[in-house]
Order: structure tokens, then C-alpha cells, then sequence
């Protein structure tokens, strides 16, 4: 039986570029945002489903953290890194000045991926957010004004754009993780080698103290277990209380997750896990 996977579209997303890349055969579905393709995945409509969860530019995609914590609780089982190159296209004929262009569409954190670019080249340009990078070119691409998109060769290939200025990102070395989420693993079949393995917890606290987050850092460290990131994020119950996403370098196993849970338990701490998971770096 043929799978269907769900990713943040429309076509022309980095999503949707990640998603070709790592899967082969699978029908594929877009959605208009990230909570929608969340949803699909609880409530059966799609098998797997495929949403950006960080950049190396911008951090955290905090709908994506928050969305799974408070609304759909999926397990993570795999992670997807790509390369991001972010390209700036228009639909017309270009005469080389950029101060031509009154208007930029795209999505909030390629905007902010470009924001030197941006502010050097086309200072007075309007900036109009979309949902997604490919959302931003489709706009452009139906539209008869001077209007430019930012986004990938993907984007500019399926809606008919012209990649004027290639790579506009300030900063070389960016790259975004993707969750792949099911309620399935055996699901998913990633075409990659994997590269590594994590795990992902999802940490509270009882209450606000000095001391509180020393001690749940404490009981990773003396197991040398490594952190390769730790966030927080609000409970949304209230000022000033957060719950923590933590990543741990390593897969989940029957010794030192157990303990760190039994000792955090002891604090008043709940620890939840999110997912332990391969990740697979993919050049697109």
C-alpha cells in the first residue's frame, strides 16, 4: 500500500524539497499551514507527515514546538536536515536594479534569513509574510505587478519565476531540521543513510526555584550524557512558567533515560519523551 505523506506546501517548499528527497513512491500531500499537516497525521488522513522544526539562521519554528506540546501530541521518528539556499525570483523581465522592486513576499523566517540582503539592496521594499516560501512564489507568479519572491530553485521552476540574484542568505552555513512525525514508525522508510541518533525530551518543572534548572542539567551531566540543545518554551498557563525541550545526543536506552527520569521524578520534575529518533543530512 502506497503511503501518504503530508508536508507544509504548496509545491516549491523547502518542505516539499526535503520530502522528494528523502522519500521515494509515496503519495504526497500539501498543506496550508503546519498545524493543518499536524492534524492530518492524528487523524489518519495521512500516513507520515513532514514539518520544519529549526534553522540555523532563525532557530526554533515555535508553532511546530508549541503545536506538538499543546495540541498533537506526536512522536518524532526521524529528522531531516537540508541545505537552504534562499533565492530571490520575479515573474517579468528584470533590468538589473533592484530598487525596482516595491514589494517581497515570503515567509517570516526566510525574510529574516535575508534581512542584510535586504535591507542593503532594497531597503524601501514592502514586505508582505506568507504561509511558505513556495505560497510566496505562487502570489508573485499570478500577479502582473513588480513584485519578487524569495525562495528555493524548486519554487521558481513550478511556478514559472526568474531567479535574479542566487543565494541571498547572510549567512553560508544554513540548513533547517524537519520532524518527520507518525503514529506508525514502521512507516517510515527514509532513502538516506542516517548520520546519527537523538532524543528528544520534553521537561517541566513543579515550580520556579534557584537552583531548579542546575539540577535537571546536573542529572545528564554526570551520566555524560551530551545536550546538543535545550530551549524553553511557555506553559501557557501563566507569567514566568515554561516547560523545556531538551535534545540528547544519543538514542534512548534502558539505563541512563530511566535514571535521569527516576532522579528528575524525585525533583517534582515530569519528563516526557518526544522521540528517539535517526538523523539523516540530505543534500537537495
Amino acid at each position: 500500500m502506497v503511503k501518504k505523506i503530508g508536508y507544509l506546501g504548496p509545491k516549491g517548499t523547502f518542505t516539499k524539497m526535503a520530502v522528494d528527497a528523502a522519500f521515494n513512491g509515496e503519495g504526497k500531500v500539501a498543506y496550508e499551514t503546519i498545524p493543518a499537516c499536524i492534524d492530518a497525521v492524528r487523524d489518519g488522513e495521512i500516513d507520515i507527515g513532514v514539518v520544519p522544526l529549526e534553522n540555523a539562521i532563525e532557530g526554533t519554528v515555535q508553532i511546530t514546538v508549541d503545536y506538538l506540546i499543546h495540541q498533537a501530541r506526536l512522536p518524532v521518528v526521524a529528522e531531516i536536515v537540508v541545505p537552504i539556499q534562499q533565492h530571490l525570483m520575479l515573474k517579468d523581465s528584470f533590468s538589473g536594479d533592484l530598487q525596482e522592486i516595491t514589494e517581497i513576499y515570503s515567509h517570516s523566517h526566510a525574510i529574516a534569513q535575508c534581512h542584510q540582503y535586504i535591507h542593503r539592496y532594497m531597503p524601501h521594499a514592502r514586505i508582505h509574510y506568507t504561509p511558505s516560501t513556495g505560497k510566496a512564489a505562487e502570489l508573485v507568479g499570478q500577479s502582473d505587478r513588480k513584485i519578487a519572491a524569495i525562495g528555493n530553485r524548486l519554487a521558481a521552476e513550478e511556478y514559472g519565476l526568474t531567479i535574479i540574484r542566487e543565494n541571498i542568505h547572510d549567512f553560508p552555513n544554513n540548513h533547517t531540521r524537519f520532524a518527520v512525525l507518525t503514529k506508525d514508525g514502521t512507516a517510515v522508510k527514509i532513502s538516506q543513510e542516517r548520520d546519527s541518533e537523538k532524543t528528544s525530551l520534553f521537561v517541566t518543572l513543579p515550580e520556579d526555584y534557584a537552583g531548579a534548572l542546575h539540577q535537571v542539567l546536573s542529572a545528564f551531566a554526570w551520566r555524560k550524557m551530551n545536550l546538543s540543545k535545550i530551549e524553553s518554551r511557555p506553559m501557557k498557563t501563566g507569567l514566568g512558567n515554561y516547560f523545556f525541550i531538551i535534545d540528547v545526543d544519543q538514542p534512548y536506552d534502558d539505563i541512563l533515560f530511566p535514571g535521569v527520569k527516576a532522579e528528575l521524578e524525585r525533583l517534582g520534575c515530569n519528563l516526557t519523551v518526544l522521540g528517539s529518533y535517526p538523523v539523516h543530512h540530505i543534500s537537495i
